[in-house]
């Protein structure tokens, strides 16, 4: 089972932001999509989730075109978890992720869908919040709790973006790690969009370069992250630090403070 893109295309009016975008993504891989703001990130994956219209291209799941398949069977195989959350309402943190079961149910929750609800909140650790209202909970929780959604969903693809926006180093870890497991341990596949590069280093399997809504460069991390490419599309001097932990990358505050800082002006 492969989800495939193929020479995708986006415009907003007239102006262009993805410009023949073209990978497959097997089961049982995290390809995590890194770039600058402004890159497409976002757009890619909120046209996959079919937020938004290609201009052209094809999105295509097991052979079939995204088109073809009704609403219900794409949210049976692919999951999608957005940057922001405009759309809240007076439901409860369990409620919404019950919504994660909707397109498994016919008439009503059996103790398996409740099952499949209480592991994705024990994942996230939200099961103490579960009768609290979303509008009382801070971005990070909340954002936590729509991870759990989408965990409750079962889908085969997952689409993320920027996951971890909104949270303490902590959760931030603990989605990660969780995020690579269900990919290593259940053979789903993960897509997802990330602005800290040493996240992609550490869980990616594969990575895209994006930059000005192209491709700039495509494979594992060790043939995309490399410090030219990184280097040419962010725009800022940076150390590649290899340590026992591994390798990092990071801003070199001091020669960027350097290129920044305005020239002094003699006065005469």
């Amino acid at each position: 089972m492969t989800l495939v893109v193929e020479k995708l295309s986006v415009h907003y009016g007239s102006i262009r932001v993805l410009s023949d975008i073209s990978f497959s993504l097997p089961l049982g891989e995290v390809l995590c999509i890194i770039g600058p703001n402004g890159s497409g990130k976002s757009t890619l994956i909120k046209t996959i989730a079919g937020i938004m219209e290609p201009k052209y291209g094809n999105l295509s799941l097991e052979g079939q075109n995204l088109d073809s398949i009704s609403r219900n069977e794409i949210a049976k195989k692919i999951g999608y978890v957005p940057q922001d959350f405009q759309y809240l309402t007076s439901s409860t943190v369990l409620e919404a992720v019950i919504l994660g079961r909707r397109p498994h149910v016919q008439w009503s929750l059996t103790q398996h869908d409740l099952a499949k609800v209480d592991t994705a909140m024990e994942m996230l650790h939200i099961t103490s919040m579960a009768e609290k209202m979303l509008t009382e909970l801070s971005g990070g929780e909340r954002q936590r709790v729509f991870i759990a959604r989408a965990i409750a969903q079962e889908p085969d693809y997952f689409l993320f973006d920027e996951p971890t926006s909104a949270l303490d180093i902590k959760h931030q870890i603990d989605v990660f790690q969780m995020i690579k497991r269900i990919a290593d341990s259940q053979s789903r596949s993960v897509l997802v969009a990330v602005h800290d590069l040493n996240f992609a280093y550490h869980y990616a399997d594969r990575v895209i370069l994006l930059d000005k809504g192209e491709i700039v460069s495509m494979g594992t991390v060790e043939e995309v992250m490399t410090e030219e490419n990184i280097i040419s599309v962010y725009g800022i001097p940076m150390q590649f630090v290899t340590t026992d932990a591994g390798r990092y990358v990071l801003p070199d505050w001091k020669k960027a403070e350097d290129r920044t800082s305005p020239k002094p002006i003699n006065v005469i």
